[in-house]
């Protein structure tokens, strides 16, 4: 394994180019323990001698920053993750998992980018980020043409439908009792419940096919049935699924119900589906809810754009 800075790909400030870090990160990850951003960045630094005076470099317009070289961390993690070279158990916690463990034994230093996109995983993550992006109407490339604030926008959306992929990873990974709290409290968050409404989880014991109850007034005159299913992306829900919450939405006599899922519908089930008026929310379209209403993220930060007030001006006298 090279452990001469030098050696790396470079920018022409003479900075190491961000892909050119990514084997050196599951290197200094490689014997399985967890680790943060931080201490994964020392642990590179250290291991290929980075100089001080590369560290110094810092953008023009953010001089107070981290410097360019630790900014470019950043990239080689996402990349990494994409790929399911290394997974984050906990916010802002790394680890390596077996598909980069192999990554590394087998190109070792010569692991580039390119190796990543060969993945499985990075694949599926892209045309994930394609359906959403689409979904968003966001411009799949930044046309230079366009005014700065559309720009400013595409960028932006892409990165909430990079933090969407990740939070449905980890939905999809938390036990089906909490998924159902978590769909609950996303049909809370839209407003579902009422003023003075009542949302409550049903007991598994016997539910008789029903995860949730929203009640949306005290009498519970207006109610909402829930199902919630927490399944892997490639495991589609079919008709017969819908049809058996149809049959337990007959037997509570109720005329609304809402099946969420992490994964998708077939088309039998979408035209069971709407034919019989019962909502369904795929995994796309639960995450997209969840950033839009705010359950399970929060705001890292809030950027302001600024234009000329014209009104304010014609009022010169």
């Amino acid at each position: 394994m090279n452990t001469d800075w030098q050696q790396l790909k470079q920018s022409a400030n003479g900075i190491p180019q961000y892909d050119s870090l990514i084997p050196y990160i599951l290197e200094v990850l490689k014997n399985g323990e967890e680790a943060t951003s931080s201490v994964i960045k020392e642990r590179v630094i250290r291991f290929l001698q980075i100089p001080e005076s590369i560290l110094a470099i810092k953008y023009p317009n953010d001089l107070n920053g981290n410097g360019i070289l630790l900014n470019r961390y950043s990239f080689a993690l996402s990349d990494l993750y994409k790929a399911n070279a290394i997974d984050r158990p906990n916010r802002g916690i790394y680890k390596i998992t077996e598909i980069g463990q192999s990554l590394l034994q087998q190109y070792g230093s010569e692991l580039t980018k390119k190796n990543l996109e060969e993945q499985p995983a990075y694949q599926q993550y892209m045309q994930e980020l394609a359906i959403r992006n689409e979904r968003a109407g966001n411009l799949p490339t930044i046309d230079e043409n366009e005014p700065k604030e559309i720009s400013v926008e595409s960028i932006i959306n892409n990165q909430n439908n990079e933090v969407a992929i990740e939070l449905l990873n980890k939905v999809q990974q938390v036990a089906p009792t909490f998924f159902e709290i978590i769909v609950v409290d996303l049909l809370v968050a839209m407003g579902y419940s009422g003023e003075n409404g009542e949302a409550k989880v049903t007991t598994r014991t016997n539910d008789g096919g029903i995860d949730g109850i929203i009640n949306q007034d005290p009498l519970g005159t207006s109610t909402v049935y829930i199902q919630a299913k927490r399944y892997k992306e490639e495991n589609t829900i079919g008709r017969p699924a819908i049809q058996s919450f149809y049959g337990a939405l007959a037997a509570v006599n109720a005329d609304r119900g809402v099946f969420i899922t992490t994964s998708s519908f077939s088309k039998g089930a979408q035209d069971f589906a709407k034919n019989q008026g019962i909502v369904l929310i795929d995994g796309i379209k639960l995450t997209e809810l969840m950033l839009q209403y705010g359950v399970g993220i929060e705001i890292a930060k809030t950027y302001q754009l600024y234009r000329i007030d014209n009104d304010y001006f014609e009022s010169e006298i």
